[in-house]
């Protein structure tokens, strides 16, 4: 099982397949487990990296707050792709993940050679309406603290899937990684210059606004509607939505 050891906190991570990197990031309270069904038919073509975040599944759950966040997820991603000798990669993922994709590239634009953007919201430019998403992350982490992991039968199908030690790491993660303090990531929306799919379930009511809104402000993006799918398209229609996904990436010249 690789760790990989950043400033003491170790990282679980997969590796599978040949070829240019692609690395796949979960939403908030799954893991990377959600990418089973994506994974064999992508590492066909690439390298494929998927990963637990810090507070998640198999990867530690450090005690200090300090250590969740934005950034330091962002520099956990860049720490896998030196990890696996990539220079560059494909990098996408959902809901958080996809969010977290989207950091990582206005972070580190030349280390993204694509972003496969899913069931994701792209942040807030209104100060009002970031302070209540806070807000609804706040109160969730403090329902964990109280009650712990909750229900397994509860929420969607990724969540659905997901194993952890308990709820603690994934509290701090609410607090420190699902908040959000600037405008940064939907800001830099227009200047994303490589290839880009947007990826929604049908059914995933609270983000198609969302995902409209990334199709038209990312230059060149391609939008994808998976019908009769949720927040977890890629579990709810893996077929379609593999279809799809590869379509993208052989249309954008990325599959070797």
């Amino acid at each position: 099982m690789p760790m990989l050891d950043r400033d003491g906190v170790k990282i679980h991570y997969e590796v599978t397949g040949d070829g240019p990197a692609l690395i796949l990031t979960h939403g908030y309270s799954s893991t990377g487990d959600m990418w089973a069904g994506q994974v064999a038919p992508l590492a066909k073509h690439f390298k494929v990296i998927t990963w637990d975040m810090r507070g998640h599944g198999r990867s530690d759950y450090p005690t200090d707050q300090a250590a969740y966040s934005e950034a330091a997820t962002v520099a956990d991603m860049a720490a896998l792709l030196d990890a696996v000798g990539a220079k560059d990669a494909v990098v996408g993922g959902l809901s958080l993940g996809g969010y977290m994709s989207l950091a990582f590239h206005a972070t580190h634009p030349e280390r993204t050679r694509a972003l496969l953007i899913v069931d994701t919201g792209p942040g807030y430019k209104n100060d009002q309406a970031r302070e209540g998403w806070n807000a609804n992350a706040i109160a969730r982490a403090e329902r964990l603290e109280a009650e712990g992991l909750p229900d397994g039968a509860r929420g969607s199908a990724e969540v659905r899937l997901a194993r952890h030690r308990d709820a603690s790491g994934l509290a701090r993660a609410a607090r420190g990684m699902l908040t959000q303090k600037t405008a940064r990531v939907i800001e830099s929306l227009p200047s994303i210059a490589v290839p880009a799919v947007v990826i929604v379930g049908a059914k995933d009511t609270p983000f198609l606004a969302a995902s409209d809104y990334m199709a038209a402000k990312i230059p060149g993006a391609k939008k994808v509607v998976i019908l009769d799918a949720g927040h977890s398209a890629n579990l709810d229609q893996p077929a379609v939505f593999n279809t799809a996904l590869l379509g993208f990436l052989k249309g954008a010249g990325l599959m070797v």
